[in-house]
């Protein structure tokens, strides 16, 4: 397993009979070392006492009077959704089951960070034993926001506060002026699309800035025009949605336990369309405009990056009435120009038989 993005803590964790993610001491360690739980010259004695005490023990049970003592609101908050994120998980018994959990509940008292750096985690156990850049840097879109930006007819997407960071520096212009310019520096950090020439440097910057520093061609094809007015249309080999197709179809399976295929696709034209799922808010409410009959406007045909074919390759993992027939998939950016995917819809929306 590729040990960056060591700050999710993946490699503090044991798989299971399942292949799920089990937390270990070690892993609830991590936690009381991020910033968020760490102490500072301010923290009080009551806190530095909890500290230490769930440092040696990070099961430990605290009473509530030791978590009353602590001065400061915003640290013992933040130590309060600790011991409840911790708790959920050890009852859960892997990661993955205690995000099912949460994402069935709709009631998630966890702050976004949480949710984000779980997800993280079990992308790292997902995509275990896979070397292509391009799989893991798409990867990145299940637990990071993307800002998308369409420039010379190419779709590319960067992280969102790697750029906002880049950008408050002065060290980063409008994202088009990356792809003529060739890159923005920022402590040897060079922002760049994924490209061959660059594919083994993903790996190795894994520190500051640099874990996210990769733009992600989502074009959906080349097309170049012709003499006498021909048009000739090629896959995008390396397109990030290619990649994020791959990465979903292995999610929804170590998840669900269904294999299913997952293809981008430039137009839904099936008159007997019967399932939808949009992988983020803007996608849905997309998606369920084009299924009620309603023809997008300018502004909505421009925040739809793609659209996805997804076939099961078992039919009869399928419920009875939809059995055989494909279900669509929508990604899009609102009106900002901001992708948030929630991997959550795909394992919450498929149209799967009761036995999966």
């Amino acid at each position: 397993m590729h040990h960056f993005w060591t700050a999710c803590g993946h490699q503090l964790l044991t798989r299971n009979e399942r292949g799920w993610m089990s937390p270990t001491p070690d892993y609830w360690r991590l936690w009381l070392q991020r910033p968020e739980l760490a102490l500072v010259p301010e923290s009080c004695k009551a806190e530095k006492r909890l500290h230490q005490a769930l440092l040696a023990a990070p099961l430990a049970l605290v009473a509530p009077g030791d978590l009353k003592a602590v001065k400061d609101d915003d640290a013992r908050q933040n130590y309060e959704l600790f011991l409840r994120f911790r708790d959920n998980v050890e009852a859960a018994g892997a990661l993955e089951a205690a995000y099912m959990g949460w994402m069935r509940s709709g009631d998630i008292q966890l702050p976004p960070l949480f949710i984000d750096l779980v997800v993280q985690a079990i992308v790292c156990n997902v995509l275990d034993g896979v070397e292509d850049a391009w799989t893991w840097r798409a990867a990145e879109l299940l637990f990071r926001r993307q800002r998308i930006t369409v420039e010379a007819g190419r779709v590319l997407s960067g992280d969102s506060d790697t750029l906002d960071a880049l950008q408050a520096t002065g060290g980063l212009g409008e994202m088009g002026r990356l792809l003529i310019e060739g890159g923005a520096p920022l402590k040897a950090v060079d922002v760049k699309v994924l490209h061959q020439d660059n594919a083994a440097r993903y790996f190795v910057q894994r520190e500051g800035l640099g874990r996210y520093a990769f733009l992600l061609d989502m074009t959906h094809e080349i097309r170049n025009e012709l003499p006498h007015g021909l048009i000739l249309s090629m896959v995008n080999a390396r397109s990030g949605l290619k990649a994020l197709s791959w990465v979903l179809a292995r999610w929804v399976q170590h998840f669900l336990g269904v294999a299913v295929q997952i293809e981008a696709v430039q137009k839904v034209d099936d008159p007997s369309w019967r399932w939808h799922v949009g992988l983020d808010a803007t996608a849905t409410a997309l998606l369920n405009d084009l299924y009620a009959g309603h023809e997008l406007d300018a502004t909505q045909q421009q925040q739809l990056i793609s659209l996805f074919k997804l076939r099961f390759d078992n039919p009869q993992d399928m419920r009875a009435d939809v059995q055989g027939k494909p279900v669509y998939l929508g990604l899009a950016m609102n009106a900002q120009g901001l992708l948030k995917l929630k991997p959550q819809n795909l394992l919450l929306n498929l149209p799967l038989a009761g036995s999966v």
